[in-house]
Order: C-alpha cells, then structure tokens, then sequence
C-alpha cells in the first residue's frame, strides 16, 4: 500500500529548506545603546567588503544595506556551504531627538558602527526659576 503522504520525507524536506542558507533571509545582528550624548548601533557584518556598505538618510529613516559575494569561480566546488552569501538591509527608525546631520559610521573587524548623536535640543538642561523672593535653579 502505498502512503501519499511519506511524514519524514515532508519533515526532511522543511528541516533542508529551513536551514538551506542560500534561500535564507541575510541576519545582520544588532545592538543599540545610549552612551554619554549619543548612541551607538553596531552591526556584524563579517567577510563584508567596506566598499559594498551603503548608509542612507531620508528624512528619519536610516537604511543599512551591504553585500557579500560568494566565490565567482566557475572552478569551485562546495564542499560545504553554509555561509550565507546576498544583499543584506536593516532599517531603523531615528526620533526627533537626534542630530541627523552629524551621523558618522566607521566599519573596523566586520563591524559597523553608526555614531547618533543626541539633538542639543533633547539633552536635559536645567531652566531657571524667577520668583520675587529669589532665583533659584529646577531641574528639568
């Protein structure tokens, strides 16, 4: 008899096309922090070429985008393949709080750090208090 529906064939076929790395969606991992007056987004980006790294700016959308090319040999013959090779994109959105025209980026050991500057405008600043009795300072 025989069984249209073979369950490990089916389980086989989803695990392959699950780890199948060249079909896979690029990971470009992230972390993002607040230090001092600025904040600090770092991407991995191993085996990237510095030169394939694009960042772009429109309006308060930043946009990550970068490549890694796979062997162009006709020669090669994979033995393993599981890096993955492609385009790769993040996009962040950036508040009102920023400093959008000092943005600077710097790519050093497959790393990609973009340096946000916190907008003069958002830094706590303390305001003074008039009061007939006496001036005095609040924190704000």
């Amino acid at each position: 008899m025989s069984n249209p529906f073979d369950v490990l064939a089916q389980f086989d076929r989803l695990t392959s096309s699950a780890f199948d790395t060249a079909r896979a969606p690029r990971v470009m991992p992230v972390d993002l922090f607040r230090e001092g007056d600025q904040y600090i987004l770092s991407a991995d980006m191993p085996g990237i070429d510095p030169e394939s790294v694009d960042l772009d700016l429109d309006g308060q959308l930043l946009t990550i985008r970068a490549e890694r090319r796979a062997p162009a040999s006709e020669q090669v013959k994979w033995l393993a393949h599981e890096r993955p090779y492609g385009s790769y994109m993040r996009q962040f959105t950036l508040g009102d709080g920023v400093d959008v025209e000092r943005i600077a980026a710097n790519y050093e050991h497959g790393v990609l750090s973009v340096i946000i500057p916190v907008a003069e405008r958002a830094k706590p600043r303390k305001i003074a208090v008039a009061s007939t009795d006496r001036t005095k300072e609040v924190s704000a």
